[in-house]
């Protein structure tokens, strides 16, 4: 199942001054675990495919359910 999202162009007074969004689903998110702010870094493989990866590896439930008990 995919998530159809639609690419965004926000322009600034400057006409060279713009930058494009692409919104992420909160379905796809929280199917990832996502938290806010967290760093991810995009990759270009061709034109058809974009490669998103966590800058630092996400947390397993056990990892999670570790650092809930130690508090």
């Amino acid at each position: 199942m995919g998530f159809p999202t639609k690419v965004q162009l926000i322009q600034r007074k400057k006409p060279d001054d713009y930058q494009f969004y692409i919104n992420f689903p909160a379905a796809l998110a929280d199917a990832l675990d996502f938290t806010k702010a967290e760093p991810v870094e995009w990759s270009i493989i061709d034109k058809q495919h974009i490669l998103l990866t966590r800058a630092v590896p996400a947390q397993t439930p056990a990892q999670v359910k570790k650092k809930i008990l130690k508090s």
